[in-house]
């Protein structure tokens, strides 16, 4: 494997494992909107210190906020471009957007009911209602 893309892979895995904890993605979610205070941030999703801090201090090192110190306030807000990109390497581990759409629910729902014969080759499965 290429180093470049290795090194992109780790950095994608890091900004995920980030994200995979629901305490970050409330706070995410918190300054979604807008840079807040750390006890604005507090007080909106009643996540105490010294866990916010630590929290935050993740969030931080995987680039996945901004700070910016004013007096003795830090604010915080999401940076959107790293985020951008971690979408980004998520949607290209799907492949190239030039393949074959794969069919839609509606397009399935609205196939006639009486073919019998697998459509492109594909299996025909049941819907089973309960």
């Amino acid at each position: 494997m290429d180093g470049d893309i290795a090194f992109e892979l780790e950095q994608t895995a890091e900004v995920l494992r980030a994200l995979a904890h629901p305490i970050r993605l409330q706070i995410l979610h918190a300054i979604r909107g807008g840079q807040l205070s750390v006890g604005e941030i507090e007080e909106v999703t009643g996540i105490g210190q010294p866990g916010l801090s630590q929290q935050l201090s993740i969030l931080r090192k995987a680039e996945l906020v901004l700070s910016e110190r004013s007096g003795k306030q830090v604010f915080y807000r999401t940076d959107r471009a790293r985020l951008a990109e971690t979408c980004a390497a998520l949607a290209a581990l799907g492949g190239p957007s030039a393949e074959a759409p794969h069919p839609t629910r509606e397009a399935a729902d609205s196939a006639p009911s009486g073919s019998t014969a697998p459509q492109g080759g594909a299996a025909r499965f049941a819907r089973v209602f309960r």
